[in-house]
């Protein structure tokens, strides 16, 4: 079931899911981060794409507060992403 829908940059829809929700949540600092999450689709810092996987890409945006990049992975089907996961990371990678 999607519990979040949002729109990136390009003007995509991607969503999350519980499940992938569940599994979020277990990483360090993942409080309320539905904004961020927003925030870092539709204004990233920097976009990769997965070469072993050209559907999957890597959103970062970088958060003074943690001084961290949220890195949250997205793969694209028919158009619509979903959200794989969401942690923080110091590296662009």
């Amino acid at each position: 079931m999607k519990i979040f829908e949002t729109v990136d940059g390009n003007g995509r829809k991607i969503y999350l899911t519980d499940e992938r929700w569940s599994h979020i949540q277990r990483h360090e600092n993942i409080v309320n981060i539905f904004d961020r999450i927003t925030e870092t689709l539709s204004k990233p810092t920097k976009i990769s794409i997965l070469e072993e996987d050209p559907r999957s890409y890597f959103y970062f945006r970088y958060y003074k507060d943690l001084k961290q990049y949220l890195k949250i992975i997205v793969s694209y089907l028919n158009g619509e992403g979903f959200i794989v996961t969401v942690y923080y990371t110091r590296n662009l990678k």
